[in-house]
């Protein structure tokens, strides 16, 4: 059944002890989630062995390096991580950004951290 979703509707989690998530497609094909990180956080540099990305910033500006390649992401803009590769990405600012983070397939069980 198709159905609008938000924020307020769809299912939200917390990760890094202080960055919130809501999933607004949770399929095995495809995920699509809004993320807000807080500034001066950042995720641990990981990668997906099958999952390619699409981070697209909604507002605020991100950090995400790519092997070893850092791209400054500003407001309405995107980056796409192949899989495999690994990355990480940032908020080096004092104010939160928001973004999505759209996987195809999905990243569940598929996630590699280098730490």
């Amino acid at each position: 059944m198709t159905s609008k979703v938000s924020k307020e509707n769809a299912e939200h989690y917390v990760w890094g002890e202080v960055c919130d998530g809501w999933h607004l497609v949770k399929g095995q094909e495809l995920s699509v989630i809004h993320e807000r990180m807080p500034g001066n956080t950042a995720e641990v540099r990981h990668y997906h062995e099958r999952s390619r990305q699409f981070f697209f910033v909604l507002s605020g500006q991100a950090v995400l390096e790519v092997e070893g390649v850092r791209h400054t992401i500003g407001s309405q803009e995107g980056v796409e991580v192949p899989s495999g590769a690994a990355h990480q990405m940032k908020n080096e600012g004092e104010d939160a950004m928001e973004f999505l983070v759209i996987s195809q397939p999905t990243t569940r069980g598929d996630r590699i951290n280098e730490e």
